[in-house]
């Protein structure tokens, strides 16, 4: 029987002060000094997590991630209720990794201390630029000098793992500007970057009405440019957009990339979950229902939480382990790719073949790995890869 993988926990919170024209995640705005309700909410979550506990199969949890919306708009008492009553359910890993999403504007340092002491022990702040006119393009509500107290308090609040996510190819930007983001971000001295290019989404307010954004060249250069500068101060890139200093890569984002499973609890949450089959593991995902108010009601509602779910069909099983694998700087290791998949490498020699020609996937017998020119163009490898 194969063995089951990792487990890891996602936590969704879908309220925001103000939607951002960009954002595709389940966001909703609610304005500034909303009275959330918080203890309805912590109700809904622990029921949630109590429907979804027999799927942990006595698994420990390896991280925590609190997404959002804006999970800093909750209190730091919501977090240590549900904190504590998590650990009444499962069982923790020693070193779990528990990560919260923050926005600057939207917390204080009293907030951040008592984040730190509910158990939080990483944070991810929203920067996205520190630049006025990046950051009014962008919608956002803080300014690059909240960004840099933010960051300020939460190390002060005793906070030793900050990532800072920043995104580039922003509207209006050219690689000066980009640059300066990056100097800017690096001197506060966080121990993760983000550092993604802006996409326009479908169902966003930029998809409906696109910003003008920098021409190809611009973005190639901003790119090349900034991947040598984060190099040089200590980071390593060990995902797409993912840069690191030595052993503070995310834990989390890691298990979502190495295909590990995951509960996902909250409005709109996913989650995904491996079983034991005839031929290996199969995979489910699930996801809860999405609109605030519905997820509430659910709390209530003899169907529970889940809004629905799906077996991965195992002719795209190759597909949705390479989209998250093959992410990693390092690859995949060729045995693991051949117990998750089922699909032997000589199955696929003759588009591996075609992908090294290409020039999109190194000559690696160990791993399956993308060239730096195949993370660039990582739709292109994942069609090949998974067309065989």
């Amino acid at each position: 029987m194969s063995a089951l993988p990792p487990l890891a926990l996602y936590v969704h919170v879908p309220w925001c002060v103000r939607k951002c024209p960009y954002c595709d995640f389940n966001s909703h705005g609610v304005g500034y000094g909303a009275d959330l309700p918080e203890d309805t909410y912590l109700q809904a979550l622990l029921a949630d997590l109590d429907a979804d506990l027999p799927l942990a199969d006595g698994r420990e949890l390896v991280s925590i991630f609190i997404g959002g919306g804006t999970p800093s708009l909750m209190s730091a008492d919501f977090y240590r209720r549900f904190i504590a009553e998590l650990r009444l359910r499962l069982p923790l890993a020693e070193d779990i990794e528990i990560t919260l999403e923050a926005n600057p504007g939207t917390v204080e340092h009293d907030r951040f201390e008592g984040y730190r002491e509910a158990g939080i022990n990483r944070l991810s702040l929203g920067i996205q630029s520190f630049q006025s006119s990046q950051l009014a393009a962008l919608g956002r509500i803080h300014s690059g000098n909240d960004a840099k107290h933010a960051f300020e308090q939460a190390r002060d609040a005793g906070f030793d793992n900050i990532n800072l996510d920043l995104m580039h190819g922003l509207p209006g930007q050219d690689p000066a500007l980009a640059e300066d983001d990056l100097q800017q971000a690096l001197a506060l001295g966080p121990d993760h970057l983000s550092w993604y290019q802006l996409t326009l989404e479908p169902n966003t307010e930029f998809h409906s009405h696109p910003p003008a954004l920098p021409e190809e060249e611009t973005l190639w250069k901003i790119q090349d440019k900034g991947h040598d500068q984060l190099e040089a101060a200590g980071f390593h890139r060990y995902e797409i957009s993912a840069y690191s200093r030595p052993g503070r890569e995310a834990r989390h984002n890691l298990n979502y990339w190495t295909f590990g499973d995951y509960l996902g609890i909250g409005a709109g949450a996913h989650g995904k979950l491996s079983r034991p089959g005839r031929q290996g593991l199969e995979i489910e995902r699930r996801w809860k229902s999405r609109q605030p108010e519905a997820y509430l009601r659910r709390l209530n509602d003899p169907r529970g939480f889940v809004a629905g779910h799906q077996r991965i069909p195992e002719q795209d099983l190759v597909l949705e382990f390479a989209m998250n694998t093959l992410r990693l700087v390092e690859g995949v290791p060729s045995d693991t790719w051949v117990r998750h998949t089922g699909r032997s490498l000589e199955q696929l020699e003759r588009s591996l073949k075609e992908a090294r020609k290409k020039g999109l996937l190194v000559e690696d017998p160990s791993h399956l790995r993308a060239s730096a020119q195949g993370l660039l163009f990582l739709n292109d490898l994942l069609a090949m890869v998974s067309d065989d």
